[in-house]
């Protein structure tokens, strides 16, 4: 495996760690409207994302199928939104939100937020992944370009998420050092699912269109189930649509320029 490949799929994971350690600069708590912020830009990363730099190419990879080359994108996507749902329904976690207060249930909102986290980024290290396979099958749905765009693209969004899970913690009194600690956790799962998603697509080559579709769905389940309800709950702000949609063309200019 190249040192491209694994610069790439390790990008994501240094932008949740920069994030994380925005707990050393900032203050102790983060407002909501900045959260709501925070949340719209990576919700609009994520979405230009999964079309430009995963559907698309799904699309593309399967025009020999003429007027039926949208069935790949088509089940790969749904699957993608099926295999999320489940994990969901799996995983006990909680949307980023504190409605639980005492003392007592400190320890159980910092696991739930952890295991949020971790489920947002276990789409974003799948997504990198495929891209990457698909560069080291030599398929050419994805050129390298595209592949790095898509991973500074999540690097960039991450880095926002990185803070949303230290910096409450901190606030709950959670040592800087600590909530460093939990905010990198929460990112390493990214290169390992990235990693896992390479090594599985070498057997599977001529799913890739489906893998692809695959990793957009679950982004967009993502952005949908968690990411738009945070960044819209409490008074009514428009930052987050606002920043949403930065994040969006900022990511559609970084896959179009690069791709």
């Amino acid at each position: 495996m190249g040192i491209q490949v694994i610069g790439g799929i390790l990008l994501p994971f240094l932008g949740t760690s920069l994030g994380a350690a925005m707990v050393f600069f900032l203050k102790d708590s983060i407002s909501g409207q900045l959260q709501r912020v925070l949340t719209g830009f990576a919700a609009g990363v994520m979405v230009a994302a999964s079309f430009w730099s995963l559907l698309q190419p799904a699309l593309e990879g399967s025009a020999s199928l003429g007027r039926l080359s949208f069935v790949p994108a088509a089940v790969g996507f749904l699957i993608g939104i099926g295999f999320l749902l489940l994990l969901d329904e799996l995983t006990p976690h909680m949307h980023m939100d504190y409605e639980e207060e005492g003392p007592a249930s400190t320890l159980k909102r910092t696991t739930k937020l952890i295991l949020a986290v971790t489920l947002h980024n276990i789409p974003e290290g799948m997504a990198v992944g495929v891209v990457y396979a698909d560069l080291v099958s030599g398929h050419g749905f994805v050129s390298g370009a595209g592949a790095l765009a898509l991973a500074i693209g999540i690097a960039i969004q991450n880095f926002p998420e990185g803070a949303i899970v230290s910096m409450p913690l901190r606030a709950e009194g959670m040592p800087k050092r600590a909530t460093f600690f939990y905010g990198v956790l929460s990112g390493a799962v990214e290169p390992a699912a990235a990693l896992v998603t390479i090594f599985a697509s070498g057997f599977v080559t001529s799913l890739l269109p489906y893998l692809l579709a695959f990793a957009a769905g679950a982004m967009f389940y993502v952005v949908v189930e968690e990411l738009i309800p945070e960044m819209s709950e409490g008074e009514h702000s428009n930052w987050g649509t606002i920043s949403f949609s930065f994040g969006f063309v900022l990511m559609m200019i970084l896959d179009v320029a690069l791709g």
